[in-house]
């Protein structure tokens, strides 16, 4: 088992990321779905426990051809497939994925806080002294320059928000200004793939793409900002409301394109 915390520094407030997050997981679920592969939204509605309420998501993710050849190798391919629960109680979250093929071989969790800090906060996860012996820290500045899928239009060191009236952030130096917010996403990520042989390469692999995946989620929400920002929590539901719709006709297209104009 591996347990890692990734510590996502951004330039915004904790509750304009509530916006932003939401709205920038909408947009890359449309962009990233197609050809029968994707993300197929089941569910997304408020839900309230003892302890906690907020709004719950069951997703499914079509991997197809997205996996790497020697994953595909080894599981049939009716069973490329991800099942994602997730409870958004903001400003904590949690997200537990699933493979039906894999059954209690494969675990997967994601448990998200945020702060109003600069990645200070030591333990926000409250872990036990075992696991904090176990975790691993990950800071993701995302600033800093990146290979895998570089974009201009989504290099923070480029793109300037007139809306909020932030950036170009300054690469690796912006967090000294004292001029914009800055806030922490801490994700503590906990894999564990019990199949002999395999184990240590897939739980290491699973963690290289987390890295990949927040790196590029995180740049693009700062660079998404004018998209989002000012949008209120009804704009964004139904902004999640429309994507799924929209998410269907795509999964359902033979062609991969939806069968009507997607609005982003």
């Amino acid at each position: 088992m591996l347990i890692k915390e990734f510590r996502v520094i951004l330039p915004l407030t904790v509750e304009e990321y509530r916006v932003g997050q939401l709205y920038s997981v909408a947009k890359t679920s449309s962009q990233e779905t197609s050809n029968g592969e994707g993300v197929e939204v089941l569910v997304n509605e408020p839900y309230k426990e003892p302890e906690h309420e907020g709004q719950y998501t069951h997703k499914i993710y079509h991997l197809g051809a997205r996996l790497p050849g020697w994953i595909r190798a080894i599981i049939p391919s009716s069973a490329l497939k991800l099942e994602e629960k997730a409870w958004n109680a903001y400003p904590y979250c949690k997200t537990v994925l699933k493979s039906p093929f894999l059954g209690d071989n494969f675990t997967f969790i994601i448990e998200s806080r945020h702060a109003q800090d600069n990645a200070a906060t030591e333990n926000i996860h409250n872990l036990s002294e075992k696991d904090l012996k176990k975790r691993e820290i990950t800071v993701i500045d995302i600033s800093k320059k990146v290979e895998k899928d570089y974009k201009p239009e989504e290099d923070p060191t480029l793109v300037r928000s007139e809306k909020a009236n932030r950036g170009p952030l300054e690469e690796e130096k912006w967090r000294e200004s004292t001029e914009m917010p800055i806030m922490t996403c801490y994700k503590l990520v906990t894999v564990e793939f019990k199949w002999f042989g395999l184990q240590t390469r897939v739980e290491n692999f699973m963690m290289k793409i987390e890295f990949d995946l927040f790196t590029k989620f995180h740049r693009q929400v700062y660079c998404w900002l004018d998209e989002w920002f000012g949008m209120s929590m009804d704009d964004v539901r139904a902004f999640e409301a429309k994507t799924k719709e929209d998410l269907k006709k795509k999964l359902e297209s033979k062609d991969g394109e939806a069968k009507a104009p997607v609005s982003e």
